[in-house]
């Protein structure tokens, strides 16, 4: 399928696990990507994994997600490279902190719900300030769908993106659809101690499909909550899990 043909995207943390795998789905089916992470080289390496795929599609511009300044070169280069925007990917993401909500330095606190939530918004609005013009789809998380042991506040941040999905898909409807994706454990370097060594076996256990996910389990519905195969859906939270929400507990 080539249902990108001549669109431009831009993809928050996509240098890696979740957002690479979104970025290389995007770039097969003829999309142009705009790639931000932290690391200057995690995002070369990005490129020229994506250079693989289709030569010339895909650019990187290295930030922090909550950087305003970072955010206008971004949007700068979209604007005098591609001319404007049509599809907006919030992927990146933060957990810094383990354990139980009450533990959790309020300092902490505050920086992953910037992280997390208010660079998403900020990201939102820049892009629709630029014109944007089909669709956006947040990175949530199966943690914001309920309480969430040892990843607390990251569980609560993704809440309220969840929330604030529900919130843009009715104030931008009907030009923009606005979805999220609420994705299990992933098998990748941010998730990593969730399934590192003897874990990973008994978390598979609880997924009736055997298994953690891999970044393209999350990919493939991203492209379709951005696609207009989706172009009925907005305000949206589907749930990637391997089945666990399909299981009763207790």
């Amino acid at each position: 399928m080539r249902r990108f043909e001549g669109g431009i995207a831009l993809i928050t943390g996509g240098s890696r696990g979740i957002g690479l795998a979104i970025a290389e789905r995007l770039v097969t089916e003829g999309a142009t990507v705009v790639l931000t992470g932290r690391k200057p080289e995690s995002l070369e390496a990005a490129v020229i994994r994506l250079d693989a795929i289709e030569p010339g599609r895909a650019v990187g511009v290295a930030g922090k997600a909550d950087d305003a300044d970072h955010r206008a070169e971004v949007f700068a280069l979209v604007r005098d490279r591609f001319g404007g925007l049509d599809h907006l990917v919030n992927n990146a993401g933060i957990n810094p902190a383990y354990g139980p909500a009450l533990e959790i330095e309020s300092s902490v606190v505050r920086k992953i719900l910037e992280v997390n939530v208010v660079a998403a918004l900020d990201w939102t609005r820049s892009a629709v300030d630029a014109g944007l013009r089909r669709s956006i789809v947040n990175t949530a998380s199966v943690a914001g769908l309920s309480a969430s042991p040892g990843v607390a506040f990251y569980g609560v941040s993704k809440a309220a993106l969840i929330n604030l999905t529900q919130q843009l898909a009715v104030e931008l409807a009907p030009r923009i659809r606005v979805n999220a994706v609420a994705p299990a454990v992933v098998r990748t370097q941010f998730a990593e101690a969730l399934y590192a060594g003897d874990r990973e076996a008994a978390l598979a256990a609880a997924y009736p499909l055997g298994r953690i996910g891999e970044p393209e389990d999350v990919a493939g519905p991203v492209a379709f909550l951005l696609s207009d195969d989706a172009a009925w859906i907005t305000g949206h939270t589907l749930t990637i899990d391997g089945g666990a929400s399909a299981v009763a507990v207790g």
